[in-house]
């Protein structure tokens, strides 16, 4: 049951980040921020839930997985997510972990690119 609305979530994350491409592309700012905000939040409602199965794993063996840039453009940033949550979905049953450990990179993604927009505005 968990699984279920964890994929439900990463693919309403998905959803948002393709919204959050076309936007930038479109140079739709408000469209495009409200896409990366709600994917953000999908991505951290599925790591809530992923949290709920995974309790013995802390944040620290998560954050270890962390090896992103410090700086990236917003476009390769979000489509660097959005290929995560991909990998993240198909994983959700087999590898739960590896799931989870995706899911929490591509968030870092999400919410380094939210920070990007916040300052350009």
């Amino acid at each position: 049951m968990i699984e279920e609305r964890v994929r439900k979530a990463i693919e309403s994350a998905v959803r948002n980040l393709e919204a959050s491409l076309k936007a930038l592309t479109e140079k739709d700012e408000m469209t495009l921020m409200k896409s990366v905000w709600q994917a953000a939040a999908d991505s951290e409602y599925a790591l809530f839930l992923f949290s709920l199965t995974h309790e013995e794993e802390t944040e620290d063996s998560l954050r270890k997985s962390k090896d992103s840039p410090k700086k990236m453009e917003v476009g390769p940033t979000l489509t660097l997510a959005q290929e995560l949550l991909a990998e993240a979905k198909e994983k959700v049953d087999a590898e739960d972990f590896e799931a989870y450990r995706k899911t929490w990179m591509a968030r870092g993604y999400i919410l380094k690119a939210q920070g990007a927009l916040e300052k350009k505005r």
